[in-house]
């Protein structure tokens, strides 16, 4: 009979043990890494998102890049996302609504296949905001309302803050203050292809281009890299890709950072080990818990202020994959 009650407190305690531990892994507490997830921070107010969220984001926000929108068309898109579905692309929902904004195939907004598209989506939501006249200046509120209809236009404003946030952060106005917790892409080793990448650090590139549309990138060639760079560098066994943003300036600056935020946002799914930018490393793995740090590369007195520019990624962001 004894026997018989251990066994019963053990399997509790193991039970116990166990369920804390799942509580500890998704909480990240104590030594235990932080659970996947990406914060956009601004102002001192912080936004936490899982990696899908943040992704959606992101791609609201380049579309807008893309289109040369202002912050605030991010703001009043994010925010209004948020409230339609909670960043997640869904596959459902009142009536035939469907996607990040809930759009409805039967109000014209396009094919179920075309508004799951979150690149479509974002530019469908975009198309009828700038008819809206002073949409600039609006109220995300109003603005959010003129462009869905919703049944509850006072909603979206339970979300302005969050988007406001999210948007700085993605517009690029506020410097790395988005950043995600990811594993480290350990990863088999790729062969470099006719393009001078491997395919992993291939499906960036192509990716960005999707994205934000004419990029100046660099940093690879056909057959590969041998010299331009410091040692080590993973532009030589084309796993590294360069967007340029020339001249530094404070507006090329801006644009670097949505980049690099985007990258970040992504780096999950792109398998994205390092992004560079602004004397600013964020780093997969566990150091992905330290969100942006200060990137020191050794300087000499001796260099120029434009080669210390360079190697300070002022001028481009540096992005590689495993």
């Amino acid at each position: 009979m004894r026997s018989r009650w251990v066994l019963v407190v053990s399997a509790v305690v193991l039970a116990l043990i166990g369920g804390g531990l799942y509580v500890a892994i998704q909480r990240g507490i104590g030594p235990l890494p932080d659970p996947k997830r990406c914060l956009a921070e601004a102002n001192g107010y912080t936004v936490s998102m899982s990696t899908a969220q943040a992704e959606n984001a992101s791609i609201i926000a380049a579309v807008a890049a893309q289109r040369g929108l202002p912050a605030r068309a991010i703001s009043i898109a994010i925010a209004t996302a948020y409230q339609e579905s909670k960043l997640e692309n869904l596959n459902g929902g009142d009536r035939d609504s469907l996607g990040l904004f809930q759009q409805r195939p039967s109000q014209g907004w396009g094919t179920p296949k075309q508004i799951q598209d979150p690149f479509y989506a974002a530019n469908a939501f975009y198309d009828a905001l700038v008819k809206i006249d002073g949409y600039q200046s609006m109220e995300i509120t109003k603005a959010a309302q003129l462009v869905q209809r919703s049944a509850f236009p006072d909603a979206y404003a339970d979300h302005e803050k969050d988007g406001r946030t999210i948007a700085s952060d993605m517009a690029g106005y506020s410097q790395a203050g988005f950043t995600c917790t990811t594993d480290s892409a350990d990863l088999a080793a790729q062969k470099i292809t006719g393009s001078g990448l491997t395919p992993r650090a291939e499906a960036v590139r192509a990716d960005m281009l999707k994205a934000f549309g004419q990029l100046s990138l660099g940093g690879f060639a056909p057959g590969g890299v041998e010299s331009g760079h410091m040692n080590g560098s993973a532009h030589y066994t084309g796993r590294a890709v360069d967007a340029f943003f020339r001249p530094i300036s404070t507006e090329n600056t801006r644009r670097g950072w949505v980049l690099a935020h985007y990258l970040v946002a992504n780096a999950e799914r792109l398998h994205i080990e390092h992004v560079i930018f602004d004397a600013k490393i964020w780093t997969a793995g566990s150091l992905s818990q330290q969100g942006w740090r200060t990137y020191a590369p050794k300087l000499s007195s001796d260099q120029s202020a434009a080669t210390k520019a360079i190697l300070l990624h002022r001028d481009h962001v540096h992005v590689d994959v495993g």
